[in-house]
């Protein structure tokens, strides 16, 4: 017979004894207050921590607006900052990906929201990532005025996580994009930083068929393979916002998942198609190594990457050499890709190299 006098009832079970530190996450709350801070603008009337936050359109310069939400995540880019324990740079992908989709529409991004969810939350880890978040606020005019982490223990394994973010821009009625495409329009492409955040469950792959390693030397550019395929995803806000506030620019589209193959004719009406010179611009050497070791034949590389164009502006003719010259006043790369024309799709003449 058990002696219930001796054992005693069970200990009483805390959210802690569950996996979940809620002291943890409060800390976290105070650490990236700073950065948070630090990425603040006009129309911004709370900080982090309430159960919602507010933003004024009419202190920021809107009197009509239209607003336009992005949200996107980084996908399994991840896997790679995890594995390397390189996490400075994700958060700024993440903010890439939803504020270089607004700029598309002719939008000013206003405020950011993130969410992480990890298995069991490391703090300093948690706050590398949401000061990346709050740097691509910065460099993109941004304001990060909330988020969520979740520590879900049993979902996640290890040191896995996933981020998703959501971001909430504004135009001024009437200024939407694309707007008046028209044949003959130049296509400027700007230049990408690297794979930016697509494609990667494809390079993961190459790379493990390569047998290198995530610290080995990265075969074609310095420093490690981990650390030269997490190059952060390029920030095109304040470049697109200044050649569309300049005038003569009809449509923007955001080179992601797809391609230039896919990408482009989202922003092109129906009867009008690209025509795109491959051979404008010289394959950067991550997407040439990338073809090599893998095997990847050009119809793949063009569907599958940027292939070094992040983005793509539809102009028109008799502003090209002006936005050209802005464009690249503002840091850009820029090459003349070629014109929209009478057909559908994209139509490329030469090749990648």
């Amino acid at each position: 017979m058990t002696n219930r006098d001796q054992t005693g009832p069970a200990a009483g079970l805390t959210y802690a004894d569950a996996g979940v530190d809620i002291a943890a996450g409060n800390a976290l709350v105070e650490r990236i207050k700073p950065a948070a801070k630090r990425s603040a603008r006009a129309g911004v009337m709370s900080g982090l921590g309430g159960f919602g936050a507010l933003f004024d359109l009419k202190a920021a310069g809107y009197d009509d607006p239209i607003l336009v939400a992005a949200t996107d995540g980084v996908g399994t880019k991840l896997k790679i900052a995890i594995e390397t324990g390189e996490l400075d740079g994700v958060g700024i992908d993440l903010v890439a990906m939803c504020v270089n989709d607004l700029v598309c529409q002719g939008a000013e991004p206003l405020f950011f929201l993130d969410y992480l969810a990890t298995g069991k939350l490391e703090l300093d880890a948690a706050a590398r990532i949401i000061e990346g978040i709050a740097e691509g606020c910065v460099r993109s005019g941004c304001a990060l005025i909330g988020g969520e982490t979740a520590e879900m223990p049993g979902m996640y394994q290890g040191g896995d996580f996933d981020l998703a973010g959501f971001c909430v821009g504004a135009m001024n009625r009437g200024a939407a994009l694309p707007a008046n495409v028209s044949e003959g329009d130049v296509l400027l492409g700007l230049g990408s930083d690297g794979i930016h955040s697509n494609g990667y469950s494809l390079v993961r792959r190459i790379v493990s068929r390569s047998g290198l390693g995530w610290d080995d030397p990265a075969p074609f550019a310095e420093g490690s393979l981990g650390a030269a395929l997490l190059t952060p995803t390029r920030l095109y806000v304040k470049p697109g916002l200044a050649a569309i506030r300049a005038g003569g620019v009809h449509a923007l589209a955001h080179i992601t998942g797809g391609g230039l193959t896919e990408n482009l004719p989202r922003v092109l009406p129906e009867g009008l198609g690209a025509r795109v010179d491959l051979g404008a611009w010289k394959l950067p050497a991550v997407f040439a190594w990338l073809a090599a070791e893998g095997g990847l034949d050009e119809a793949e590389m063009l569907r599958t990457f940027n292939s070094g164009i992040g983005m793509v502006l539809a102009v028109a003719e008799d502003r090209a050499d002006a936005l050209a010259d802005l464009l690249e006043g503002q840091g850009e790369r820029v090459i003349r890709l070629g014109h929209v024309e009478r057909g559908e799709g994209v139509r490329t003449e030469g090749a990648l190299g």
